[in-house]
């Protein structure tokens, strides 16, 4: 085609081979049980931060980028739900528990620092933000209490997050929502784990497996 011999190039017709995608890693549900009830945190803002940042990135499924940048105008008490800021500037609307909202506006309410209503949720001891590479330091090193899978990322809980709805019958879509996907390709991803875990299930359990 560079030297003008052919006009349209052979290859169009053909198939580039098929590349399996990874599954996501996660972290299991008994896992993620011992983590929130056997491990114990500090009881001072250090302690109490890590806590609260755990049970939001499993509770939500939000990106680590979310959660830093994470206003306290964002959450919304009288709906029980966060305003979460996505990819391209989306917004998308996540439901969260009694409890987990209550623990949030107790956080807000006793920063160290007293901030305006657009100030991050997430601050230091000395009410400085958080930046990513804390954030990323405080899941790894609680995760390796009650884990052994190799990446101990916010994202592992993001898959989490997903994964264990999908497992416990969730609607596709929903999730998709949720995590705030623009198709729902990137989301079916999570439909094979669970197909995954059912194998795994009948490999043990039938006789003829």
């Amino acid at each position: 085609m560079k030297n003008g011999q052919i006009e349209s190039t052979p290859m169009s017709t053909i198939t580039a081979p098929k590349i399996n995608k990874r599954l996501p890693v996660y972290v299991e549900e008994g896992d993620m049980r011992d983590l929130f009830e056997h491990v114990e945190f500090t009881d001072d803002w250090s302690g109490r931060t890590e806590k609260l940042i755990l049970e939001l990135f499993y509770n939500t499924g939000m990106r680590v980028s979310e959660l830093v940048n994470l206003k306290a105008n964002q959450v919304d008490s009288a709906y029980g739900n966060i305003k979460v800021l996505g990819k391209g500037n989306k917004e998308r609307i996540i439901p969260v528990s009694n409890e987990l909202l209550m623990s949030i506006l107790a956080y807000i309410e006793e920063k160290p620092v007293v901030s305006n209503p657009a100030s991050n949720v997430f601050v230091t001891a000395k009410g400085k933000p958080l930046y990513a590479r804390q954030v990323y330091n405080i899941v790894a090193k609680n995760l390796k209490l009650v884990t052994t899978v190799q990446k101990k990322s916010p994202h592992i809980l993001r898959h989490s997050f997903a994964t264990h709805l999908t497992n416990n019958g969730a609607d596709l879509n929903a999730v998709k929502e949720l995590l705030g996907h623009s198709s729902l390709a990137a989301t079916q991803v999570y439909t094979h784990n669970s197909i995954e875990k059912l194998k795994q299930v009948f490999k043990k359990a039938h006789p003829k497996a």
